[in-house]
């Protein structure tokens, strides 16, 4: 747990206990409720002081880790491992635009079926 939290937690049972000793000593005519304010801000002060200090102070169980398995201390992003093949680049769509050389290709695919379409017609007469 974060030490902030756990004495913002506190803060609620420490100010009833206070009030709690500040009733017995009332009961027992050492100290009047008129005169106890000044404990009041103490009590306030010091976890004011306490919860600044905690604040102040990383708590280490919300840091991330050094290093992730599979990587080395040093090498971010982690590299995927060599036995992953290399994914294929996809071909372009409509939406995207293809690379120079796959419209290239294209071309000369749709040339070339062209001409066998062609020569099928006139091999055919």
């Amino acid at each position: 747990m974060n030490r902030w939290l756990l004495i913002r937690r506190l803060r609620g049972p420490a100010f009833l206990l206070l009030f709690g000793i500040t009733a017995l000593l009332h009961v027992w005519n050492i100290l009047s409720f008129s005169q106890s304010w000044p404990l009041y801000l103490v009590l306030a002060g010091v976890l004011s002081l306490a919860e600044r200090a905690a604040f102040q102070q990383p708590d280490p169980s919300q840091m991330p880790p050094s290093t992730y398995p599979g990587n080395s201390p040093g090498s971010y992003p982690p590299q995927p491992p060599a036995s992953w093949a290399a994914a294929p680049s996809p071909a372009g769509t409509a939406m995207v635009p293809s690379a120079a050389s796959e419209i290239e290709r294209s071309d000369t695919a749709r040339n070339d079926i062209a001409r066998s379409d062609v020569e099928r017609t006139e091999g055919g007469r």
